[in-house]
């Protein structure tokens, strides 16, 4: 079994904060109508915190992250929305 210790920011009035690992990689694109998210260890840690954050009690139901290839994903991604629901 593989443990690992993570700080998740938390939740303020300035809204949600983002903490990337050194050196990921994230990939996103549709395929035959399949979303496929591609990353290295770096990208999947990374987006398992940014998942963590949203899913804090203090947000907001419809909050959201958003990552296009011109914040944060690889060259040629679509856009990825991730949104908190009740």
């Amino acid at each position: 079994m593989m443990e690992i210790k993570l700080t998740i920011p938390e939740y303020s009035d300035q809204g949600l904060k983002y903490e990337w690992e050194s050196g990921f990689e994230i990939k996103a694109e549709i395929n035959d109508g399949v979303i496929i998210i591609s990353a290295n260890k770096a990208g999947l840690i990374s987006l398992a915190k940014h998942m963590l954050v949203l899913a804090q009690d203090t947000v907001p139901v419809g909050h959201h992250m958003h990552f296009d290839e011109y914040n944060s994903l690889e060259e040629g991604s679509v856009q990825l929305i991730i949104d908190k629901q009740k």
